[in-house]
């Protein structure tokens, strides 16, 4: 009986002194939310990159604290340029003053290409990614977006039975076109690159704001770019680079690309479009592949094309006796113009130095334009610039 009522009394007392009974309080019975706010990390700052300063040099950051070393891969400098990291893990470098243009760009971090995460221009391309630099300059250059009437770019797709494949391509039609009116327009079929895609001339390459200003300006006639995808051959995009080395390849490709073009596009943009269809208001050019591919077509289909050019033409072989083999100084009384160009710092200016000259050696007629500058999207839009008034010029055209 005594030691019921013992543990009677027990019970009543830790009842009564609950609090003392619980104090001090560990942390299993703090407030969680507490803990997890003192504990969690502060997220590091922003960082603006790129930072276009007013003297037009830029400013490229880029947070990596674990990374050894990272450089900057700046289109049209030749080499990456090392940066330096500060004390919070972030790489900079300020370049110097850079002539008005769009620059693509990546980072390398230990050997690893990359994007900036900084920044939402990217540069298009099938087999890398990049950014895209905006420098601007006064007056205004011809790729700019300005107060003029603007073009139309069309987006089409269709199944090549040529190639075996479907694909794409854009037609940019002149500020007033109408397709009812009976104004009929010449075409320029322009080419893109190796790695690039039907629209690398339109999201790089500005080719639609170029001619708006051209036309507003007064230099160039009114007409329809039709930039078609330039694979004949669709493995050479996958095999890399090192696909023309390929002699079979590359010239199966420069084949299917010419026939498609010619058999296909040709009259579809005809059948669609307000076009004269004829070889005297058609006009063919490109960049690097798409310059040789030009030069190829153009100079073995002069019934289709009167008007050739090629920017920093790649991929061409050195078998020009086959290759061209009814080229001769008869193509004088065809060709309206034949402009072949290529930049003084291009690792192709030498192959493209020995075409010229083979060219010469044959008679044939044609327009030299060497100019600074490497393999980039700086040179091709300003061959384009000077390229394009040139076109549908000559009397009675």
């Amino acid at each position: 009986m005594k030691r019921r009522s013992f543990l009677v009394v027990v019970s009543l007392a830790v009842a009564i002194l609950p609090g003392r009974a619980q104090s001090p309080a560990t942390p299993s019975t703090a407030s969680p939310n507490a803990a997890t706010q003192v504990q969690r990390p502060q997220p590091p700052p922003p960082i603006v990159s790129p930072e276009v300063h007013s003297d037009r040099s830029v400013t490229f950051r880029f947070r990596d604290p674990n990374a050894k070393e990272v450089a900057l891969n700046l289109e049209g400098t030749g080499k990456p340029e090392p940066m330096e990291k500060d004390d919070q893990g972030v790489w900079s470098i300020t370049t110097q003053a850079l002539e008005p243009d769009y620059y693509g760009y990546t980072f390398i971090a230990d050997g690893v290409s990359l994007v900036d995460p900084s920044n939402t221009l990217m540069k298009t391309n099938l087999l890398s990614q990049s950014n895209m630099v905006h420098v601007p300059g006064s007056p205004l250059p011809d790729w700019e977006t300005t107060d003029v009437p603007h073009g139309i770019v069309d987006h089409h797709f269709y199944h090549s039975a040529v190639v075996g494949d479907d694909r794409d391509y854009f037609v940019y039609t002149p500020p007033g076109y109408d397709p009812k009116a009976k104004t009929s327009y010449p075409v320029f079929y322009l080419q893109h690159g190796y790695s690039d895609g039907a629209d690398g001339w339109t999201v790089v390459g500005r080719a639609n704001f170029i001619l708006d200003n051209l036309i507003a300006q007064g230099k160039v006639q009114p007409m329809l770019i039709v930039m078609t995808l330039g694979y004949g051959a669709p493995e050479i995009l996958h095999r890399g680079p090192g696909s023309f080395r390929d002699p079979s390849l590359t010239q199966r490709n420069m084949d299917k690309f010419g026939e498609a073009l010619i058999t296909e596009v040709i009259p579809q943009v005809e059948k669609t479009y307000r076009v004269t269809a004829d070889r005297e208001h058609r006009a063919l050019a490109g960049l690097s592949m798409g310059g040789a591919e030009s030069l190829y077509v153009g100079l073995n289909h002069l019934d289709e094309f009167a008007w050739v050019g090629s920017f920093s033409a790649g991929g061409l072989g050195d078998n020009y006796a086959t290759e061209f083999a009814r080229l001769d100084s008869g193509a004088n009384a065809q060709l309206h113009l034949l402009w072949i160009a290529c930049g003084t710092d291009d690792r192709l200016i030498g192959p493209n130095r020995k075409f010229r000259e083979w060219l010469t050696s044959k008679g044939i007629q044609h327009t030299d334009i060497e100019t600074p500058g490497m393999h980039t999207w700086m040179v091709w839009r300003r061959n384009l610039i000077a390229f394009a008034p040139l076109l549908f010029q000559k009397e009675g055209h």
